[in-house]
């Protein structure tokens, strides 16, 4: 149970970072403060039900149940592709490629130097030895996506730097 549960707080902890900072309406004009809340929480929360069903399709394909599991899936494609994009588009959620690499940089960031010690160290305390060792195991994972953004970022930089681009 504890593993579902770090698999699934997984995209909610991600997506945290890219709504941050990022409320602006179609149109431009900054959102009430309550609207980009509640679109914050609303994304989370259809971000959470994608992955969740995900889930839930796999174990019911696993467990021969053919119809279930393509009914989990019809709704978890529906939360993510209708419901999440939907909101994210409201939200003014993906920016410039340069922009999208810098949020992504900085959610990784501080998943790898905050989030997961901090949950790795009272997994720990707590006596969940298994919960603290996949908190350490995805944090060296967000390392390394961390990494690879800024990568990205630093080559698209540098081509758009370079005469003629």
């Amino acid at each position: 149970m504890k593993s579902k549960f770090v698999l699934l707080i997984l995209p909610l902890a991600a997506l945290t970072f890219f709504v941050i900072g990022r409320m602006t309406a179609e149109n431009d004009a900054p959102l009430n403060a309550q609207t980009a809340q509640n679109l914050s929480s609303a994304m989370h929360g259809e971000a959470f039900a994608y992955a969740k069903y995900t889930l839930f399709a796999e174990h019911a394909r696993k467990s021969g149940h053919k119809e279930l599991a393509d009914l989990f899936e019809k709704n978890a494609r529906t939360e993510r592709f209708e419901h999440f994009a939907e909101e994210a588009r409201l939200a003014g959620l993906v920016g410039s490629d340069e922009d999208n690499l810098r949020d992504a940089i900085k959610g990784e960031s501080w998943e790898f130097d905050h989030m997961y010690p901090d949950f790795a160290t009272q997994a720990t305390a707590a006596g969940d030895s298994a919960a603290a060792a996949r908190f350490q195991e995805i944090r060296q994972d967000e390392g390394r996506h961390r990494d690879a953004f800024q990568a990205a970022l630093d080559k698209l930089q540098t081509k758009s730097a370079t005469p003629g681009n």
